[in-house]
């Protein structure tokens, strides 16, 4: 179908319409033509106007490149359409078989060259180059003749699974909302260099890490122990600190569980690795969410991708709630509901124990992090004066560290 043949109503309902084409290149064509046109049609008003007879040849030459500019967009417009028409049929061939999967491969990689061709030729190209005779007033753009786009495009390929694509490109923290991901566009800059006092317990964390960036077995990690030992801090850091390994952390609520299957089946296609995060996680006896981890981190017919990891943390070692009157009731076999309840934190292959630190671990961290933020005190009044603000504040840990030495960085008496 010859495009340009069309009426305007004609060419903006094959626009409109699910045909491959006329496409936004197309478009884009016409609207310069159309642009082109109305320089035309002031030149064509101008010239035989006696008072604009001085500069009459220079209006009729300029009608001359006009016209022949915009046939040339003209003929972009077709040419647009046939160059993409052969892309959209491949994407339609059969890929039952290998020798089909192959022959389509081979047919979109052959498009892809001669898009990479075009880019080169159009990247490169100055306004002289696109507009022999273009007139000296129009703006001259900067080219790069030595720059080679298709090897570019190919390295920014082979680092896809670093680099990611799409917003996986640009955000490495993400939330589900109605089922699908959305990006944290600032999220917590939480580093490992920021977190003192659990080295060891953390390098497990990160040992585990390291080994699904490199696609090696890896377990599913829960971080269980007091509150405020930096557990959810870890996760975060360690997302922060991998994301250009191509790591990228996706934030999943409790009540968000049921819809992890589909998100893990359309991760699986993703070159990137994920690490699925549940944060404060526990569950009472007859919660629904419950069956649906126990599914995801083992027991369903469908196995667990490659690319993704699930890191839970909690206060609790066996997740569930229980009460005493749960040991006392009248189940008849209530060795088995206690398996049960308990076979939830067994299918994390990784658990890491984040206890309260004890007083010289304590003391570690507030020197640690005096250092980090530039608070100047004797040390032994650091620990006295922290000791004291941790008993008021319940007991030591290192976010109640933090935040004393954060009051006395703001200048508060302590």
């Amino acid at each position: 179908m010859e495009l340009m043949n069309l009426s305007c109503e004609g060419f903006l309902e094959e626009l409109a319409s699910k045909a491959a084409a006329p496409g936004g290149g197309g478009a884009s064509a016409l609207v310069g033509a159309a642009g082109v046109a109305l320089g035309s049609m002031v030149g064509s008003l101008t010239v035989g106007k006696k008072k604009y007879a001085a500069v009459e040849a220079d209006i009729a030459a300029l009608n001359v490149r006009a016209e022949a500019l915009r046939k040339q967009l003209e003929a972009l417009v077709q040419a647009d359409a046939e160059a993409f028409l052969p892309v959209a049929a491949a994407y339609k061939l059969p890929k039952e078989t290998p020798e089909q999967q192959a022959h389509k491969a081979a047919v979109l990689e052959k498009a892809l060259e001669n898009e990479l061709e075009f880019l080169q030729q159009l990247g490169t190209a100055g306004l002289d180059d696109l507009c022999p005779e273009a007139p000296a007033f129009l703006p001259r753009w900067e080219v790069s003749p030595d720059a080679n786009y298709a090897a570019a495009y190919q390295a920014r390929r082979a680092a896809v699974g670093q680099k990611g694509y799409g917003m996986f490109a640009r955000h490495h923290v993400f939330t589900i909302e109605d089922g699908r991901l959305v990006p944290v566009r600032y999220p917590d800059p939480q580093r490992l260099s920021e977190l003192p006092g659990y080295e060891r317990e953390r390098e497990k964390v990160i040992a585990n890490t390291r080994a699904l960036l490199e696609s090696k077995p890896t377990n599913n990690v829960l971080l269980y122990g007091d509150a405020g030992t930096g557990k959810s801090s870890t996760v975060k850091a360690i997302a922060n600190e991998f994301a250009p390994d191509g790591l990228r952390l996706i934030e999943v609520k409790k009540n968000q569980l049921y819809q992890i299957p589909a998100l893990m089946d359309e991760l699986a296609k993703n070159p990137l690795k994920f690490i699925l995060f549940i944060d404060d996680l526990s569950f009472s006896a007859n919660d629904d969410n419950f069956a649906a981890l126990k599914a995801i981190l083992e027991g369903s017919v469908g196995g667990r991708s490659h690319n993704v990891a699930v890191y839970a943390t909690s206060n609790r070692r066996h997740l569930v709630k229980e009460s005493m009157s749960d040991r006392s009731g009248d189940d008849l076999h209530a060795a088995d509901t206690r398996q049960e309840l308990m076979s939830l934190a067994a299918r994390f292959g990784l658990t890491v124990t984040f206890q309260q630190p004890d007083k010289d671990r304590y003391d570690t961290i507030l020197l640690e992090l005096a250092k980090q933020y530039g608070v100047q005190m004797p040390s032994d009044q650091l620990f006295i004066k922290g000791q004291a603000f941790a008993l008021r504040a319940g007991g030591r840990s290192p976010r109640v560290a933090k935040q004393f030495v954060e009051l006395l960085a703001a200048g508060v008496n302590v």
